[in-house]
């Protein structure tokens, strides 16, 4: 059976259907991995507003970095901005 491109490499099918079991999980690995960011894809960034929401939601994570990084990457008009408001903070 071919795995899922948007499966992480450690879930495999019947892993897969036991985690869209839980409650509020039956999309889980459904869509593109680009469109997340975190740990085990649970930072929606698919479109702006998602990225706006898990930038202001990285501190929570364990790695924040890697998210603002993955976020940034992907929509560089937010690092821009951030940029532009922390010269503002500072100047």
């Amino acid at each position: 059976m071919a795995r899922d491109k948007a499966l992480p490499p450690k879930v495999g099918s019947s892993e897969l259907s036991k985690i869209r079991e839980k409650p509020g999980m039956s999309g889980a690995f459904k869509h593109k991995s680009s469109a997340y960011a975190g740990p085990e894809h649970t930072f929606p960034i698919g479109d702006i507003k998602h990225a706006r929401n898990a930038l202001a939601r990285a501190h929570f994570s364990p790695h924040p970095e890697a998210i603002r990084e993955k976020v940034y990457k992907k929509y560089p008009e937010l690092k821009k901005r951030h940029e532009e408001r922390e010269g503002k903070k500072n100047g």
